[in-house]
């Protein structure tokens, strides 16, 4: 015979205590993504930040062996952060231009060659963009605009 003790026993969890559990997880996801993906951009920026410095080495390198900056072209993996990366796994784009003229990349005919400039502008508005040039400016400013001459931007 049965008891109706035991036909009617809990064995399970109830409504209310799955929405506790659940409503936990959420507080937890809510705290942690937004502090997970801060990490990320402050990564990404310091990937940015040390490529911007290669390239800047590098461009003192080219000087030294041809007494210029003219026809320097940085390896192609080093312009995008992460480095080779493509489509829309690119955060960064860098470019290296004339310092006199930064309309003008180094290998144009009508650059000057004496000086530098380089950007890293983020495709993450909530990231920053980056400028470093060879008279020792060094800026940025959160947002993917930011110009050569460090308007309205942030030294670092």
């Amino acid at each position: 015979m049965y008891n109706k003790n035991t036909l009617f026993a809990q064995k399970g969890f109830t409504l209310i205590e799955l929405m506790v559990v659940v409503v936990i997880i959420a507080i937890l996801a809510a705290i942690a993504i937004p502090s997970y993906q801060a990490y990320a951009r402050k990564s990404l920026a310091s990937q940015a930040q040390q490529t911007m410095k290669q390239i800047a080495v590098d461009l003192e390198k080219h000087k030294t062996r041809n007494f210029n900056y003219l026809n320097f072209n940085a390896s192609s993996n080093l312009l995008v952060v992460p480095n080779g990366a493509t489509g829309t796994d690119i955060k960064y784009n860098i470019s290296v231009r004339d310092g006199a003229n930064t309309a003008n990349t180094l290998s144009n005919s009508s650059s000057t060659g004496q000086s530098w400039a380089i950007m890293a502008t983020s495709t993450d508005e909530k990231n920053n963009s980056y400028v470093v040039t060879s008279t020792g400016i060094q800026c940025f400013k959160q947002g993917k605009t930011i110009g050569f001459d460090c308007s309205g931007a942030e030294s670092w």
